[in-house]
């Protein structure tokens, strides 16, 4: 009797990475991230609508966007916790929170912390307007939140020719930026701010914002499944 011929290793591991390709083409692809904000109504509210402005593509986005009203390293603790109470499993979790006033060693705690257990941290130095300033303007020069407040309101009545008050907690800011703003210049230019800084010393990284890589993200989640799915 004439024995089965047999298949060399090699080839085995071939059909199998293909078979492991056509699997994961023929099931939906689907993302979940998870977003723990240290705001309870800018950030949320920002990415919220930031979510419903996405285009449907061949990868589902599914966000689940919490307001923890906590900063820097208690931040990334409740986002800990949150998992740990969580029964669903993200393929992203992001913390998103700001140096505003707290101390230098406990912002760069919470940005080690977020990596040392498998998060990433859109920080921003010194508040979160950065990013929204940076749909209008380049800035490169230390300011206070109360500084970014006046150019963005500057920046707005001058694209709009209309009077502009800023509030902090406006459900309406993404709307704002997408009518007036640019958000790839945005991105273009946190780029451009955050590679001014080359050092690990993020606390004197002012200006600086990590926002845009979550933004990214968002944008472009096949980017994200491929890396996942690699």
């Amino acid at each position: 009797m004439r024995r089965p011929a047999k298949i060399d290793n090699a080839v085995k591991k071939r059909f199998a990475r293909e078979e492991k390709k056509r699997a994961v083409a023929t099931k939906t692809k689907r993302l979940f991230f998870l977003i723990v904000c240290e705001g309870e109504q800018t950030e949320p509210n920002y990415f919220g609508q930031l979510s419903k402005s996405m285009p449907k593509g061949a990868v589902d986005v599914q966000m689940e966007i919490e307001g923890a009203a906590r900063n820097t390293n208690s931040l990334v603790e409740y986002a800990k916790s949150y998992l740990t109470r969580s029964s669903r499993s993200y393929d992203r979790v992001w913390v998103v929170f700001d140096k505003d006033d707290f101390s230098d060693a406990n912002f760069h705690d919470a940005i080690q912390n977020a990596k040392n257990n498998g998060m990433k941290a859109a920080w921003t130095n010194e508040a979160f307007e950065l990013w929204f300033l940076l749909h209008f303007q380049y800035v490169n020069h230390n300011m206070s939140r109360k500084d970014y407040q006046n150019y963005l309101e500057r920046e707005v009545e001058r694209v709009t020719g209309k009077k502009y008050t800023y509030k902090k907690n406006d459900p309406t800011m993404h709307a704002c930026l997408s009518a007036h703003g640019n958000q790839e210049r945005a991105i273009e230019w946190a780029k451009k701010l955050e590679k001014t800084h080359t050092c690990t010393k993020y606390a004197i990284h002012n200006p600086c914002t990590r926002v845009h890589k979550l933004v990214e993200e968002l944008k472009n989640p096949e980017e994200v499944w491929e890396e996942i799915n690699v």
